[in-house]
């Protein structure tokens, strides 16, 4: 099943430069202009030079955000700001942070490892998104200029009984290598693990089981087809040369602190929007719910979450309304979504919302559900209903979260799901440790 391996991660060289916090950063994924910016501003060493460089007026093939990244890259290393491990190793994380739902603070761990890259038919490391091509280009482009990995997968498996966590259980006890609070409140600590008997344990341990990809999908296929370009140069073998492998952080599906959060669907603009036809096609498919509007998001988002307990409910907020709406699916109505979809994409709300609501009633078409001029995301609720109240987008559709026993039998059935089905939350912090990749190099597991 699944191989994993320790590595020789690059970190950063905190005794140079001095506070991690300011050099580390979320996913360039989920980083808007305005937070680019902040980043750019808050150390001349941030990982966002990187992970997201600028693009500049007259950039060509030989001077882009691609090739400047790689000429910084390899500055930063002549000058001492990384510190390469002289032994594999693997790195243990904790992250510590409040989803304000209610339930307090709580702790996720995670392993840093490197992972053999599967063939995409193998049943071993399983999406359970769409990806897109742009994306995977983007992405593809920066590995091959810099040839490194600077942001890990976010990874699932399933250990009911905590088997690789019990791994480092001792690992733990002692002081990190770094721990810090971030800007966004979140606290993070990393242990730098070596002791040959644990790394072959965790091998060991996830050796017999499969590996769901949580976050960065595009980073997967990107680092495959990276590995394909490799071995076209380099050779199959050895099999465990360095870009055979891809970095990832995992995290066990029965971690107490994983959370996902919901990705709420904002419309930008809906052209001849008429509440009466439109209420008049939902209540073919849904119990209608009105909730008074304008006193704060308690009442609608508490009744959607007592709702959806038991089957798909959706709640619709629209800019100038009196009222809020719930949406509650009928009995017997989700065999009507269509024949194209198995019965685990039936029971998804965004599935739901997509294919009643969005294509049959408001009259979207499947390729206008992947156009972001449109269709905007938003996890936070309260922010989802501030974004329409401003008037900067047209209405709001509020999700529940996808759950993760969802998740699971979406990728091991080897289905898909739309995009933004999922936001696992908090997202993991690109710098912590990165994998530069040496094409002679191989992955060795020390001996014990």
């Amino acid at each position: 099943m699944a191989v994993i391996a320790p590595f020789r991660g690059l970190t950063y060289n905190v005794d140079r430069l001095g506070d991690i916090s300011r050099l580390v950063a979320p996913p360039y994924d989920v980083i808007s202009e305005e937070e680019q910016e902040e980043y750019y501003q808050t150390d001349p060493y941030n990982i966002i030079r990187l992970i997201l460089g600028k693009t500049k007026i007259g950039d060509s093939d030989w001077d882009n955000r691609y090739t400047r990244a790689a000429d910084l890259f390899q500055r930063w290393e002549s000058e001492d700001a990384f510190i390469r491990d002289e032994f594999p190793s693997m790195y243990l994380t904790s992250l510590t942070y409040d989803p304000e739902d209610g339930r307090g603070p709580r702790v996720r761990w995670g392993v840093i490892v490197v992972v053999k890259i599967e063939e995409e038919d193998s049943g071993v490391i399983l999406p359970h998104e769409r990806t897109f091509s742009a994306h995977r280009e983007d992405r593809l482009k920066l590995m091959r200029t810099c040839n490194a990995q600077f942001s890990q997968i976010f990874s699932l498996f399933e250990d009911p009984h905590g088997d690789l966590l019990h791994t480092f259980e001792g690992i733990s006890q002692t002081p990190p290598h770094f721990s810090f609070p971030f800007m966004d409140g979140t606290g993070h600590e990393m242990w730098i693990v070596q002791e040959p008997e644990i790394l072959e344990k965790a091998a060991r341990v996830m050796a017999e089981k499969r590996i769901f990809i949580a976050d960065g999908h595009h980073r997967y296929e990107t680092s495959r087809n990276y590995r394909n370009i490799m071995r076209a140069r380099y050779g199959k073998r050895p099999h465990n040369r360095s870009y055979e492998y891809v970095v990832m952080y995992l995290t066990s599906m029965d971690d107490p602190g994983l959370t996902i959060l919901p990705s709420h669907r904002l419309v930008k603009r809906c052209p001849d929007f008429d509440l009466d036809i439109f209420m008049g096609k939902v209540k073919r498919w849904f119990d209608i719910t009105t909730i008074p509007s304008g006193k704060g998001d308690g009442a609608l988002r508490k009744s959607l979450e007592e709702q959806g307990r038991a089957t798909s409910a959706i709640g619709f907020h629209h800019h100038g309304l009196a009222q809020d709406y719930l949406l509650t699916l009928k009995p017997e109505t989700r065999d009507q979504m269509g024949d194209d979809l198995a019965p685990p994409l039936r029971e998804l709300d965004v599935l739901v919302l997509s294919r009643f609501i969005l294509q049959s009633a408001l009259g979207f078409t499947r390729a206008d559900l992947d156009n972001e001029e449109i269709f905007h995301y938003q996890s936070d609720f309260p922010r989802a209903m501030a974004v329409v109240d401003s008037g900067d987008c047209q209405m709001a559709f509020l999700l529940n979260p996808t759950r993760i026993e969802q998740v699971k039998e979406v990728a091991g059935s080897g289905l898909i799901m739309p995009r933004k089905s999922t936001y696992f939350y908090p997202k993991i912090l690109t710098g912590l440790v990165f994998n530069k990749i040496v094409p002679n190099e191989t992955i060795e597991f020390p001996t014990s």
